[in-house]
């Protein structure tokens, strides 16, 4: 009698590794088209009835330890030297962490990694730097640009794992940078560079690796169109922190916001600008978003509104701007950048329903200042302020925060983090705060240099327009 042959026919996703048993041209799990190759493997088939077996005990690789005797030292975070990436990351890195820092092309990941490695360089001990990207001459020439060329920082531009790996061996350096992951490959398993085995491979070997002898890596990841880590979903639960690197090329700000970090915040940003000489932290990123402060103070412009948006767990003020052109055109425009489309489409329809400013025949368009990107409902309020100070031509006072999300039925909302956000406010110079009507603010919190007004329809905060601070 011949053997049973316990394996199958069948196409694999080279996007999600999600096996089918006959080829289609849209994969059915990530709905990705052209991934699934028309070449078939061949894949164990799972066994028909069930195998009653005991599983046999193993020696233990470590001793059981209380939990009181545990070295808090192998958890304690080290500084890198840069204020704002530690800000994110909790303290520092902590040692035997696995990070993936993932961003657009262009955005300035390498010259905040090749930063890092300088610094932790200058601190003491050996860094590898591999890049698969770029040559070592590539690299150089960016150092010396930014002045983070060390005597301990060592660089290896290497593609194939089993290489890094001996270049660890050799210098047992103290961090470990691999810009990208989506390059490295190695010979234990099949498929090319940056594809879902690779990847996955080339990760769970550097996680052990990092695990075993307590060495912090930090891997560099692509991104989709979309904007999405690329690579199989399970690379972000192999590591231990993933940090997005988000930017505007026409902008010189960058945020570095974090997903998930298994040794702090998860909801933390920290902010850098881009320079010609390096990129630097910025401890005090409000300026950037504000066109001129002092300017909206003094002299009030129709179409504008100052709110205070919460990234993470800091307070940063940002200026709406609107635009409203035209009367009686058929097919209006709707521009947005830097705001949530959809949520702008809705403060429209709340401003011309539940308001009566007519805006269905003209073209509108709203953008933040500074690059910065606002979708939290915290800002619907200053967008309608906007504009309707846009289409009345009617300045909102200066020296006015406006917080507040919108209802369908134009109530305004209360929102989060209210004493944050008027401090702040207060400490840039601003007088006067529009807030929604049950923000929780004790006695205390309205003994202070701003002067609050609780409204609870968007009615009530259009009586503001025209005024005098």
């Amino acid at each position: 009698m011949s053997k049973v042959d316990k394996r199958t026919v069948a196409y694999r996703c080279t996007e999600c590794g999600r096996e089918v048993t006959k080829w289609v041209g849209q994969c059915p799990e990530c709905q990705s088209f052209g991934t699934i190759p028309d070449t078939p493997i061949l894949a164990s088939r799972a066994p028909t009835r069930t195998l009653d077996r005991r599983l046999a005990s193993g020696a233990p690789a470590s001793t059981a330890q209380l939990i009181a005797s545990v070295e808090l030292d192998s958890a304690r975070a080290k500084p890198t030297g840069i204020d704002e990436l530690d800000r994110v990351l909790g303290g520092g890195l902590v040692p035997g962490v696995v990070v993936l820092l993932a961003g657009e092309p262009g955005a300035g990941k390498s010259t905040l990694l090749l930063e890092v490695a300088a610094r932790a360089a200058a601190a003491g001990g050996p860094v590898l730097y591999a890049t698969g990207e770029e040559s070592a001459g590539q690299v150089r020439l960016r150092a010396e640009r930014t002045g983070a060329v060390n005597d301990g920082l060592y660089l290896a531009a290497e593609s194939d794992l089993g290489n890094i790996l001996g270049h660890l061996d050799t210098l047992k350096p103290t961090l470990l940078v691999v810009d990208s992951v989506q390059t490295v490959s190695t010979g234990e398993v099949d498929g090319a560079a940056g594809g879902v085995t690779q990847v996955r491979a080339v990760t769970v070997a550097l996680t052990a690796l990092a695990k075993e002898r307590g060495l912090p890596v930090i891997l560099v990841g692509h991104v989709t169109k979309d904007g999405s880590v690329a690579g199989p979903r399970v690379l972000e639960h192999l590591v231990d922190v993933v940090l997005n690197f988000e930017g505007d090329r026409h902008s010189t700000l960058r945020l570095v916001r974090g997903i998930k970090n298994r040794f702090g915040p998860a909801d933390e940003v920290g902010c850098f600008e881009l320079r010609d000489d390096g990129i630097h932290g910025v401890s005090d990123p409000s300026g950037l978003f504000l066109a001129d402060a002092s300017l909206q103070r003094s002299r009030p412009v129709p179409g504008t509104a100052i709110t205070v948006a919460v990234e993470g767990k800091r307070p940063l003020l940002a200026e709406v701007q609107a635009l409203v052109a035209g009367k009686d055109i058929p097919s209006p425009r709707r521009a947005v950048s830097g705001l949530d489309y959809s949520r702008v489409a809705m403060v429209l329809a709340v401003l011309e329903r539940r308001a009566g400013i007519r805006l269905a025949d003209a073209d509108v368009f709203t953008a933040t200042v500074g690059g910065m990107r606002m979708t939290e409902p915290a800002a619907d309020l200053a967008v309608a302020m906007a504009v309707a100070s846009a289409k009345l031509d009617r300045p909102v006072p200066g020296g006015l925060v406006v917080l507040g999300e919108l209802g369908l039925t134009g109530e305004v909302r209360r929102i989060a983090g209210v004493q944050r956000r008027l401090a702040e406010a207060a400490r840039l110079g601003f007088n006067a705060a529009l807030v929604p009507a049950d923000s929780g603010l004790t006695k205390a919190d309205r003994k202070t240099a701003l002067r609050v007004t609780e409204v609870t329809h968007l009615v009530d905060a259009l009586t503001l327009l025209g005024e005098s601070a």
